[in-house]
């Protein structure tokens, strides 16, 4: 399993807030589940982040600015599959909710500075 450190910043009090989350790599991308083990509601840095989907990533010994994305359809789909074949767990989880967990996707923010 790996796990990374997301920051997000608070919807409503605007500070940043650290969360340990497991996730996997597809491709450039970070894909973590707003599981919150099962709870019946989502978690909090799920609200954070759409209130405001830029976010730091800190994955091994690599930090970066991403910008999350809620998937769906069968992209979400797919992702879920994918990651209850590593982590089973998140089947459990599933299991003990009546929400649809959201599949989140965090995508490398490449901000570069406008041109002079």
């Amino acid at each position: 399993m790996s796990l990374l450190l997301l920051t997000t910043r608070g919807a409503r009090s605007g500070q940043p807030h650290t969360t340990p989350l497991s996730y996997f790599a597809d491709g450039d991308l970070c894909i973590v589940f707003a599981a919150a083990g099962g709870a019946p509601a989502d978690p909090d840095w799920y609200h954070n982040l759409l209130a405001d989907p830029r976010a730091t990533v800190e994955a091994g010994t690599e930090v970066f600015e991403a910008t999350a994305a809620v998937t769906t359809g069968q992209e979400r789909g797919a992702l879920s599959g994918r990651f209850a074949a590593v982590r089973p767990q998140l089947l459990q989880y599933r299991d003990r909710t009546t929400r649809q967990i959201p599949v989140v996707a965090l995508t490398r923010r490449e901000d570069r500075p406008s041109g002079r």
